[in-house]
């Protein structure tokens, strides 16, 4: 009984995470109401509640999600065996790729999460960090010949690549996103090179 009680209550969460990402690509955050979300999920108000305190918390928690998963197959791409500049971009196009399979979701992330103000925002950096971690992992494991990263200069790749991605967003051309490779990965081998 517990884990069939634990496994609906996950499969609500998600439902609420997918119906605010649904409501926000429609309605913009700011016009987006609980009702919606839950109407978007197939659930109750009281299930949103169960849940989440209020809308904002659900999109944080759908940001948090996003850019894990997509953390996660940045770290998926990664194959030992192929030498550091391909590890590189192979990741980074699947970065990329990823962000482009969704495009209703990369709004919320990359637009609406500023929305929240201030708490928004931290969320955003937080999961920056995270990312930039990754990326000075990746670098500074002795793989790339006279590399090296520090947290700042990661910091900066993963907020130019992000600049490069929401200038797509602004632009309709999300469907190109897998294409900023070159350009991201030559920012990334410039900067790293001592």
């Amino acid at each position: 009984m517990q884990d069939w009680a634990l496994s609906t209550s996950q499969e609500h969460r998600g439902r609420l995470l997918r119906g605010m990402a649904a409501a926000v690509a429609v309605k913009g955050y700011a016009d987006t109401t609980i009702a919606d979300v839950v109407r978007e999920a197939s659930v109750s108000r009281r299930t949103f509640y169960e849940h989440f305190r209020d809308k904002a918390e659900c999109l944080i928690a759908l940001y948090e999600a996003a850019s894990r998963n997509a953390l996660g197959v940045l770290r998926e791409a990664i194959d030992p065996g192929l030498g550091w500049e391909e590890q590189v971009e192979r990741a980074i196009r699947a970065y990329l790729e990823c962000l482009a399979s969704n495009p209703l979701l990369l709004r919320t992330l990359f637009v609406e999460i500023l929305g929240l103000g201030p708490e928004g925002l931290e969320v955003r950096r937080a999961m920056h960090r995270e990312i930039a971690e990754f990326l000075m992992q990746l670098v500074n494991a002795g793989t790339a010949p006279h590399a090296s990263m520090t947290p700042e200069i990661a910091i900066a790749v993963i907020g130019g690549m992000h600049e490069l991605v929401l200038q797509a967003i602004e632009d309709g051309k999300l469907d190109e996103l897998p294409v900023l490779t070159a350009t991201a990965t030559r920012l990334l081998k410039a900067v790293t090179r001592v």
